[in-house]
């Protein structure tokens, strides 16, 4: 793969339990209009150049990185880092809404309408369908450009670095998730 620069990266699984529902898909794009879908319809994680590919020091853009950092360290053994989260910016700067969906923030961000139909479908199957291709392939055409329009914004209400602070504890977030910890708020008094 030439994949350049920044990538942006998802996940499909089996399920939203990382370590009992396996890794399915890994989807990438650099930004240019392209995605790239690496399908395990087994549970067999040799993908050296994926790995490889992952292990960059470029920045990785996720939507929900939580839940993708932790997948792709327990079934790739690949911890990504540096991670730009969508869904941590939108909750930073988007307060005056709930909704930080992927479909959300490609509708108001950017005026696109992506499907979430596919999102509940058997990853693990030997093949996929189309809808399932163009599903995964939606899921990270459109992250370059939430980027910036976030940064955008965090940057006219000076949350920049606060954002920067919480996105850079998301891996060992996620490494806590994978550890047991996926229910408690360390920081809590309590």
């Amino acid at each position: 793969m030439a994949l350049q620069g920044p990538l942006a990266i998802d996940t499909e699984a089996m399920g939203l339990n990382n370590k009992r529902d396996r890794l399915c898909v890994v989807q990438l794009s650099d930004g240019r209009g392209d995605a790239h879908l690496v399908h395990f319809p087994l549970a067999r994680y040799d993908a050296p150049n994926l790995k490889r590919l992952l292990a960059r020091p470029d920045e990785k853009i996720l939507h929900f990185a939580r839940f993708d950092v932790a997948i792709i360290q327990e079934y790739l053994g690949v911890l990504l880092t540096p991670v730009y989260c969508t869904r941590t910016a939108s909750r930073l700067i988007r307060t005056y809404t709930d909704k930080h969906g992927l479909k959300d923030l490609c509708k108001e961000l950017l005026g696109v309408e992506i499907s979430k139909q596919q999102q509940s479908s058997d990853w693990g199957a030997e093949t996929l369908s189309r809808e399932q291709i163009d599903y995964a392939a939606a899921d990270v055409l459109y992250l370059h450009m939430l980027r910036t329009k976030l940064e955008d914004r965090l940057a006219r209400e000076g949350r920049s670095n606060l954002a920067r602070m919480a996105m850079d504890c998301i891996p060992a977030r996620a490494l806590l998730d994978l550890a047991g910890w996926a229910d408690v708020d360390l920081f809590a008094h309590n």
